[in-house]
């Protein structure tokens, strides 16, 4: 009876140890993607009343439990009876990585038009207000549930091939991270005006300067964000390209490890944005022409 006791706590102990390294390893695969989730998340509840932040952050966070909830049960199943098909989800996964990552440096190196932001003289209601935040609550909970699809497929794919045990525990914990951990620093950062307001109200000249400083700091930092998972997006992206990819790998095996994933991502995100642009150009014509001829009968 003892015997069988303390082989049950070997295999306990056995399991978290393994727990506990896929864990470390899965979180360093989804770095990126969980700097990107900040920097989107930030800007997404920045812009608000201040006495509503924090409301609207809580009912996205809450909202990202939800997803979850969804996608960790589906992905499960996925992995258990068609583990292949994790392979497959990755890549394309990587593929949409890769391409909003090609996007975004896209968009900053090529002059484009930008939307002319008009301004209302007119306040709105207070139903308006709600309205409006609505809105964005829902839209924020929707961009969550894209980037939370790929961090728990890139999470998954971490941990592929190892027991259905191991791969619920780790993931889960990585999906946990995700949510408490990426939301609690996007609540700091979008009351860092607030704080800096706090202390410039202090008569210290010190609180002051900390003020100011927190104040200007507070769109440097989202910025820096956008910057660096933008990067990150390329380097996941990359990576997963040359770890599923068999001639991506040997093409770019003989290169520094960072070096070989930023040019697969970067490479492979260029592609896919070549092909959208072009998609949208040639299809886009056309439904010109068929909207063109429908007014002219």
């Amino acid at each position: 009876m003892a015997s069988g006791i303390f082989a049950l706590l070997d295999d306990i102990a056995a399991l978290m140890d393994d727990v506990v390294v896929m864990s470390k390893i899965a979180t360093k695969k989804t770095a990126g993607i969980l700097g990107d989730d900040l920097a989107v998340n930030a800007e997404k509840a920045s812009g608000f009343v201040s006495s509503r932040e924090i409301p609207v952050l809580w009912a996205i966070t809450k909202g990202s439990f939800l997803n979850k909830l969804i996608i960790l049960p589906l992905a499960f199943v996925l992995s258990y009876f068609v583990p292949w098909l994790i392979t497959v989800v990755l890549i394309l996964g990587a593929i949409y990585l890769a391409f909003e990552g090609a996007e975004k440096i896209y968009e900053y190196i090529v002059p484009h038009e930008h939307e002319v932001t008009k301004i209302d003289t007119i306040i709105p209601s207070k139903e308006e207000v709600l309205a409006l935040e609505k809105g964005k609550i829902k839209a924020a909970i929707l961009t969550d549930f894209i980037l939370s699809v790929e961090i728990v497929i890139i999470a998954l794919g971490s941990v592929e091939g190892k027991p259905i045990t191991t791969q619920v525990i780790v993931v889960t914990f990585i999906a946990f991270l995700a949510t408490v951990g990426v939301y609690g620093i996007v609540a700091a950062i979008v009351r860092m005006d607030d704080l800096g307001m706090l202390l410039t109200a202090n008569r210290s000249k010190t609180s002051k300067f900390i003020g100011k400083q927190l104040i200007q700091l507070l769109p440097i930092v989202i910025k820096s964000l956008a910057f660096i998972g933008t990067i990150a997006l390329i380097l996941v992206a990359g990576g997963i390209f040359m770890h599923k990819i068999e001639p991506v790998h040997h093409l770019l095996q003989n290169l520094p490890s960072i070096v070989g994933e930023y040019l697969a991502g970067l490479v492979g995100g260029i592609i896919a944005l070549v092909l959208v642009k072009g998609y949208k150009k040639i299809f886009g014509k056309k439904n010109d022409t068929v909207k063109n001829l429908d007014t002219t009968n």
